[in-house]
């Protein structure tokens, strides 16, 4: 019994030997290398780029006052439409002390030279209706008369302006009223009721009232790289495409590129802006400053041209090959190496100029294997 279990141990343990040996050399053979084919097709070729920005008016101003003062009343809101001349806000002025003194002693100034004029006058108007005095004496005490009242009117004014920030004189042109300087939508009033508020001047840019921009005149505003800014051109189409309202696209044409270069993430970038044309779908006031968007911009196109994926190319120098089967469907299909004459590429596809047609099929990548995979 031990006899046969010896036997029957051997030969498992041969079978196992022999299994492993011609699975070792079946492994060592070579294995046919097999390529993916691609026929030549006719289509449009398309290159272009992609840049992201933001949409933004193109007019955007800070209203701001003409006096310094605290805030009493705000007539307006973010997202009002406003006519330029219509009145935002309404502002308190709160007098400098030193101004207001000497304003106050021009008018008593004004006030005394004044009535020392009148009584000069009246003196002279009786001794010249009496015929004592001569006419040019009389009409230079007059003019002095004259011009001392002006001078009283107009310390007065001051003293109300510099009090109040408005005179009995020039009351409808009030600089306590902060008034829109253009017509357009209200995006932003960064103050309320009770601000203090000063006007721009040398050393400061003043309080912004409201931030107002013509919201029906947009643009798109990004940065392009410098390796795609040598093909662009002012004019040339763009799309936009809003993250916010990603069914509605909107044609835009490229009106500026920046001369100068900014660098960002270590790679220099041209600053772009592109004037955005409203077909009638989309209204302007759906969209929103400052809404990021991306722009597609053709760089170059061909339209309807032979092409074959840019995989089944071989580049050497300056000559491009491509690999035509010449026994298709054979068990070892053969090769024959020919030089063709490319075109525009959009990256997956490139266009074929000459070499060969459109009957021809072509060689690609070799096939990867499931476990290459």
């Amino acid at each position: 019994m031990k006899k046969y279990f010896k036997l029957i141990l051997a030969a498992i343990i041969a079978l196992v030997f022999i299994g492993t040996f011609v699975f070792l050399w079946k492994q060592s053979q070579p294995q046919p290398i097999v390529y993916e084919e691609f026929t030549p097709e006719v289509k449009d070729i398309v290159r272009s780029t992609i840049v992201t920005g933001k949409i933004e008016p193109r007019d955007e101003v800070n209203v701001k006052p003409q006096i310094s003062g605290i805030i009493t009343h705000i007539y307006k809101e973010a997202g009002d439409m406003v006519q330029a001349g219509e009145v935002i806000a309404k502002v308190k002025v709160i007098p400098d002390m030193q101004q207001l003194s000497a304003a106050q002693a021009r008018v008593r100034l004004a006030n005394v030279n004044a009535n020392q004029a009148k009584i000069d006058y009246d003196r002279v108007k009786t001794l010249f209706d009496k015929g004592y005095i001569s006419a040019d004496e009389h009409d230079k005490v007059a003019q002095n008369y004259r011009q001392t009242r002006e001078e009283l009117t107009a310390a007065n004014d001051q003293l109300q302006v510099i009090r109040d920030g408005v005179s009995r004189t020039n009351a409808s042109a009030s600089s306590t009223l902060i008034r829109s300087t253009i017509t357009g939508l209200i995006l932003d009033v960064p103050v309320k009721v009770g601000n203090s508020v000063i006007l721009s001047n040398t050393f400061n840019d003043g309080t912004t009232i409201a931030s107002v921009a013509n919201m029906g005149d947009l643009i798109f505003r990004g940065n392009i790289d410098e390796t795609e800014v040598g093909r662009l051109v002012t004019g040339m189409p763009m799309k936009i495409t809003i993250g916010a309202l990603e069914d509605q696209g909107l044609e835009a044409r490229l009106e500026y590129v920046s001369p100068k270069a900014v660098e960002s993430n270590g790679a220099n970038q041209f600053e772009i802006k592109a004037a955005i044309h409203f077909d009638g779908k989309t209204a302007f006031r759906q969209i929103r400053s400052g809404y990021s968007a991306t722009a597609e911009i053709v760089l170059a196109e061909a339209r309807k041209v032979l092409t074959v994926p840019e995989s089944a190319v071989e580049f050497s120098g300056d000559s491009a090959f491509v690999y035509v089967i010449q026994n298709a469907g054979g068990s070892e299909p053969s090769y024959e190496r020919k030089t063709v004459k490319t075109g525009l590429s959009d990256g997956i596809s490139i266009e074929i100029k000459g070499g060969i047609a459109t009957t021809d099929r072509v060689r690609g990548p070799q096939k990867m294997k499931e476990e290459e995979k």
